[in-house]
């Protein structure tokens, strides 16, 4: 029984990060300010499988300067892949939030 109990707390979690992302990412797309930014720094995950293979996740860091001449490290957060440390993108960031950054499309 506390089995399930814990599960549904964790899929509840889980769902509400998904429901959070997906509304915070919508609202960057909106509202949004795109700025000139530069991959700063790849973090790489190693994921080990129940099979014993290995694939590997990154996570991508950007450095940019906000409207009001603030520097910024911020994580990228809309799943972009293929980048390499010191390419240009440009981004979009919500000012009160300007950690929180997706690539402008």
């Amino acid at each position: 029984m506390l089995f399930y109990v814990i599960g549904g707390i964790v899929a509840a979690a889980i769902i509400a990060g998904i429901i959070f992302t997906i509304r915070r990412n919508n609202a960057i797309k909106k509202d949004g300010i795109e700025a000139d930014a530069v991959v700063s720094r790849i973090k790489e995950t190693e994921n080990r499988q129940e099979d014993g293979s290995v694939d590997f996740s990154y996570t991508y860091y950007v450095k940019y300067q906000t409207k009001d001449g603030q520097t910024v490290e911020a994580k990228l957060g809309d799943g972009t892949r293929g980048l390499c440390e010191g390419d240009k993108i440009r981004i979009k960031y919500l000012p009160d939030k300007p950690k929180y950054v997706i690539t402008a499309k």
